[in-house]
């Protein structure tokens, strides 16, 4: 078999195999007829197959899936392994990154932020970690911008974050994770089965935009919404409180439910019902970005191919790496 055929078999494959997420999707959380659900689903393969979209890589997308060097039969292993009976637990030897869970204490106007994270990096592996604690008066939170980093081999696939900015010029980035423990492999589809827990980080920008376009040389695209500040501090206290139920009570990651464009939408769905409708770009999380932009919530005007251009940050982060204006200059090219 030629190069130019395994290749495009590998991304025939995964096509189907995120295909099938996108049937267990709307068939799950939303309880849609499998008719419907197969309909959405022939619209999904053709946005893969036609954006040519390959094997997940452990380096994609800033959050580590799979292995790009696993059959297919591999990612899609969860289908044939029960995660029934298992139960989800902060006790387990956590990889450094991500040992040290963030909470938050509520006092009338002020949040309490403790271990936020700001490690330092040399390489992915390779990095010291620092964590610290921040008193944030609500009144200080004035915007929201919009995360997302596609996979390099599956562009409709994407990690998503939420960057809050304060009155003093500082941000901080809210982040859902898979939790990996201390040696282990994220499986993409692995995740939609109870492998993995859920966690929450909070951090600086230095530390999880730069892991992503210095350490991880993927894309990032930053968007400033339309949030006004009472909309900002409504959306900060709903993921400080989503911050706290996972220390309290750990819950398991979940490819289809419980990830990291997920917690988003159903966050501000409770703020504001009805606010991201079902759309088939919540579990293509590569095209979130445009949907957002069809919504009307992001802050920048004209087509969005000149709009996503213009909010491609890596050049900006990458020659500003050091400067303690880091948030300010890549928000200015």
């Amino acid at each position: 078999m030629t190069l130019a055929m395994r290749t495009g078999s590998a991304g025939l494959g995964w096509s189907f195999c995120v295909c099938y997420l996108q049937w267990m999707f709307l068939h799950r959380r939303h309880r849609i007829e499998p008719g419907n659900c197969l309909a959405h689903c022939f619209v999904c393969y053709w946005l893969l197959a036609l954006g040519g979209c390959g094997a997940v890589t452990s380096r994609d997308d800033g959050s580590g899936l799979g292995n790009s060097n696993q059959p297919i039969s591999k990612l899609v292993g969860f289908a044939q392994i029960s995660g029934q009976g298992k139960q989800p637990s902060h006790a387990r030897l956590w990889r450094a990154d991500l040992a040290v869970l963030p909470y938050a204490i509520i006092e009338n106007d002020r949040v309490h932020l403790h271990n936020i994270r700001d490690c330092e990096y040399r390489t992915e592996d390779d990095y010291d970690v620092r964590h610290f604690s921040r008193e944030v008066l609500l009144s200080e939170v004035r915007s929201i911008d919009f995360i997302v980093v596609p996979f390099k081999n599956a562009p409709a696939i994407a990690h998503t974050m939420l960057s809050f900015g304060l009155a003093n010029g500082e941000y901080l980035v809210f982040s859902v994770e898979a939790r990996l423990e201390e040696g282990e492999q994220y499986a993409a589809l692995a995740s939609a089965n109870k492998q993995f827990e859920l966690m929450w980080v909070v951090g600086t920008e230095r530390d999880l935009i730069r892991l992503r376009t210095d350490v991880r040389n993927v894309d990032v695209y930053l968007y400033p919404t339309r949030a006004t500040p009472a909309q900002a501090q409504d959306v900060f206290l709903a993921a400080v409180a989503r911050v706290n139920e996972i220390a309290r009570s750990p819950e398991f990651y979940d490819l289809l439910d419980n990830n990291c464009t997920t917690n988003i939408v159903d966050m501000i769905n409770r703020l504001k019902p009805g606010a991201i409708p079902q759309d088939i770009r919540i579990v293509l999380p590569g095209h979130s970005d445009r949907l957002a932009y069809d919504l009307g919530l992001l802050a920048a005007q004209g087509p969005f191919e000149q709009v996503k251009a213009s909010s491609r940050i890596n050049l900006a982060a990458q020659l500003n790496a050091n400067s303690p204006r880091f948030s300010q200059l890549i928000r200015q090219q």
